[in-house]
């Protein structure tokens, strides 16, 4: 008992910096959402259970473009696969004995830091830990959202348009740094960019209607397909990531 309880502390002290990142990026994402016209709550609640700051502004762009729910579902899919992978790796790291709703309810706290730090943890993964993390991290991120929508409600449409600025700045957050240790995602970074706006601008796909939901899942995929077949990631350098 004093071990899990001790693991419980130990996550939430390092679930700490982790929550006051995901405020701040939440932020921002708030001013997304109330673009979509969602109230605070209804930010408050999807962003607690969801987690995911690319699924999440993927989900407020398609809303914002009026697609299907279908799409949307698909989009969220693609977009928050990396979890399943994330999920599957912490398997590894539980005590043969644990049990299957310890380990299930330890999945649905994974998000990128989560599994960074769950995944450090030494020896087998108490799943305390990663409940602590969570029940800082998930309120603050949920929080963050809330926030962005009342600031969106409140601040002038000149500030709320800078400060949706900052998304941009947090995908450049995301795609700069790997981009620099590694010339081939670097490349398949400025590829999707350029297939984007190429595909979006043909005129057979304005004719036939295709949504802009619809063309970022195809790319997504294909994309990524053609960068695990072309350039794989090392087995070792998996394992020290």
């Amino acid at each position: 008992m004093n071990d899990n309880k001790k693991a419980f502390l130990q996550g939430i002290r390092d679930g700490i910096p982790i929550g006051l990142g995901y405020f701040a990026v939440a932020f921002s994402l708030g001013i997304m959402a109330k673009k979509c016209s969602l109230t605070p709550i209804q930010g408050f609640i999807g962003s607690l259970f969801t987690r995911a700051s690319a699924g999440e502004y993927g989900v407020y762009t398609m809303v914002l473009q009026d697609a299907s729910y279908l799409s949307i579902v698909l989009m969220s899919l693609v977009t928050n696969l990396r979890y399943l992978l994330m999920s599957t790796a912490l398997t590894q790291k539980f005590d043969p004995k644990e049990s299957l709703i310890m380990r299930v309810l330890t999945g649905s706290c994974v998000t990128d830091e989560i599994f960074g730090i769950s995944i450090a943890y030494k020896g087998y993964l108490n799943p305390r830990y990663p409940f602590g993390a969570t029940a800082v991290a998930a309120p603050l991120w949920a929080l963050g959202t809330m926030t962005g929508i009342i600031a969106g409600s409140i601040l002038p449409s000149r500030a709320v348009s800078a400060l949706s600025v900052a998304l941009y700045g947090m995908f450049l957050a995301i795609i700069i740094p790997p981009s620099k240790k590694d010339k081939a995602i670097m490349i398949f970074v400025i590829i999707s960019f350029a297939l984007s706006y190429i595909v979006r601008n043909l005129e057979i796909i304005k004719e036939i209607g295709i949504s802009s939901g619809t063309i970022t899942i195809v790319l997504t995929v294909l994309i990524s397909a053609a960068a695990a077949l072309i350039k794989p990631v090392k087995e070792n350098t998996a394992e020290t990531e």
